[in-house]
């Protein structure tokens, strides 16, 4: 197992290009916390309105959903899987690119694994993350399927961090601790991309599990819902400890990313309810 030093060097070792490095990349580090967004928070955008509406928002750093924001949408299983296959890395360095021309840094791509995915297509996610210029991949998947990427996050290098929903039924999701546990045996690549909002609805603490795990986990997902798998509701509305888990992480000076995931119903549009989010997270660190 890799020491607390050693990972959080893997975690900051994402390629730096001339255009990351320029002087106008936003800063959106509040108090000593990088805060960012999952690109699944503009959901409802095509990539250049969502590079727009990051940046108007203010945040500097992002986790790349891929429909709609890399991949085409609406195509079949197969026909994905082909364009993954086949689509050249220079269609993922462009994307990069009109990312760092507006100052947002990709910090991981959402390239979930899933139990289906052929070799091929497990290997091209370690490709494109890397003509991304990211090291990291975060992945909704099983943990039958995170067995079978073991190989390949080692012969990258590249840190994959499971990311959890509340669904503590089925033993092959990841929900439960015990899960992300058997993840983090199998491989010193692999990490945790906690969502605190499905930990609280699957009636965990985030705060406890943060505290002793910090050192294994690389992106926070920021949402509030309730408890007993309850809803996504406004920030401040439901259960999940987001204030004191942005304390926590700016009292300790854990270099662990908190990304806004906006997935509640807002009354506006979705870069007016990042906007409020992005709020929450100044004052609570204020």
């Amino acid at each position: 197992m890799y020491s607390r030093r050693e990972f959080a060097k893997l975690a900051l070792a994402a390629p730096v290009t001339a255009a990351f490095a320029q002087a106008h990349k936003i800063d959106s580090k509040i108090a000593g916390v990088q805060l960012g967004t999952q690109s699944y928070s503009f959901r409802d955008l095509p990539q250049d309105r969502t590079i727009a509406a990051i940046a108007q928002v203010g945040l500097g750093e992002v986790e790349l959903f891929p429909p709609g924001h890399v991949e085409p949408r609406s195509l079949s299983r197969e026909a994905l899987r082909q364009w993954r296959l086949t689509v050249s890395l220079d269609e993922f360095k462009k994307v990069r690119q009109n990312f760092n021309d507006a100052g947002i840094e990709i910090y991981a791509y959402n390239y979930s694994f899933l139990d289906d995915f052929t070799d091929e297509e497990i290997d091209r996610g370690f490709q494109m993350t890397r003509a991304l210029g990211a090291n990291i991949i975060t992945a909704s998947s099983t943990l039958s399927a995170a067995k079978r990427v073991v190989p390949f996050a080692e012969k990258y290098k590249m840190i994959v961090a499971y990311h959890g929903h509340s669904n503590i039924r089925d033993p092959n999701q990841f929900a439960k601790p015990e899960s992300f546990a058997a993840a983090m045996d199998m491989s010193k690549q692999f990490a945790v991309n906690l969502d605190i909002g499905h930990f609280t609805a699957a009636n965990y603490n985030a705060v406890d599990y943060i505290q002793a795990h910090h050192d294994r986990i690389v992106i926070l997902h920021l949402k509030d819902r309730k408890r007993d798998e309850g809803d996504n509701v406004p920030w401040g509305q439901g259960d999940t400890p987001i204030k004191q888990v942005l304390q926590l992480l700016r009292d300790k000076k854990w270099p662990i990313r908190a990304y806004i995931e906006y997935e509640y119903r807002g009354a506006s549009d979705s870069t007016t309810e990042v906007k409020k989010c992005f709020q929450f997270c100044k004052d609570a660190l204020a």
